[in-house]
């Protein structure tokens, strides 16, 4: 059952390069990207089924999202999933007008004005394939992933498939997992461990999330503050240990990244993403060949 919504967004608004970030970290079987008509189509979970959910860009002040769910009851929670996936409730005008201010974000705001954060359907998705990521390209990491999905996944609409539930990775054999996706030992028993953790009722509205996310094997500070900015809405987050902002930076330690982006709170992620769209998805950067950082 097939519900279109026009969703208002605050301009001014960079559908350009939000696409092409959708783009980049597309992983098949999950998700499907149009580039000609500049839609993007993903399986999600609602409270009370799957559904699947395409979104195309509007006129400047609407993005167009179609969420053929299993039950029409999920369709407001939906909307709103979309509406933080796609961080159409940002204030611009706030951000782009704090980072405009320094000299190297400014020309990258004027280009992009309205620049928004890619966010995430649902943290533990995200959490699991930033592990999954972790020191490979984003192309390896998406094709890592749709291995995953596609041996422990849902059945969504439209063929589609919906990423693994927590307890399903939790319990799944270290040896099959492994020769599923292709992951090392380490990375696969650093999945295990996380799903466990969520099975057992790990979730961000714990006051000691981060220090428990942490703790587990294979986590650090730098997959952390990645899914700060991806997934857990925080707008100053900032993975100062990221490879492509320290090159875009011109320094050489997280250290000397953090103390760059000190004038850039309380929007360093949104710094950060203009950061990578530039490095990554720019007319320069795609000529050249860069661009392969696990992050981008």
């Amino acid at each position: 059952m097939s519900t279109v919504v026009g969703l208002p967004v605050n301009g001014p608004f960079a559908m350009v390069p939000l696409l092409a970030a959708l783009r980049g970290h597309t992983v098949p079987g999950l998700e499907r990207h149009d580039a000609t008509l500049g839609t993007h189509t993903r399986a999600v979970r609602g409270e009370l089924g799957p559904a699947v959910v395409t979104v195309t860009r509007g006129d400047t002040a609407i993005v167009r999202a179609e969420i053929d769910a299993t039950h029409r009851g999920d369709v407001p929670a939906l909307v709103q999933t979309v509406r933080r996936w796609l961080d159409l409730d940002a204030d611009p005008v706030a951000v782009d007008t704090a980072l405009s201010v320094d000299p190297l974000l400014a020309p990258l705001v004027a280009a992009r004005p309205g620049l928004r954060v890619l966010g995430s359907t649902h943290w533990f998705e995200t959490a699991v394939q930033t592990v999954i990521g972790q020191q490979v390209s984003v192309a390896a990491g998406c094709t890592f992933t749709a291995r995953l999905v596609a041996a422990y996944g849902d059945p969504a609409p439209q063929g589609y498939t919906c990423f693994p539930l927590p307890h399903r990775l939790a319990d799944a054999d270290p040896d099959e997992l492994r020769a599923a996706v292709g992951l090392t030992r380490s990375r696969a028993r650093t999945v295990r461990v996380l799903a466990r953790a969520v099975a057992d009722g790990l979730h961000p509205s714990l006051p000691e999330f981060r220090t428990e996310l942490l703790a587990l094997p294979g986590i650090g500070p730098w997959t952390v503050d990645y899914l700060s900015v991806r997934a857990l809405g925080d707008r100053d987050a900032y993975p100062s240990g990221d490879l492509v902002l320290r090159r875009a930076l011109g320094v050489a330690t997280a250290r000397e990244a953090e103390a760059r982006a000190e004038s850039w709170s309380p929007w360093r992620a949104y710094a950060a993403t203009h950061l990578w769209t530039e490095a990554v998805y720019s007319a320069s950067s795609a000529s050249s060949g860069v661009g392969s950082s696990p992050s981008a």
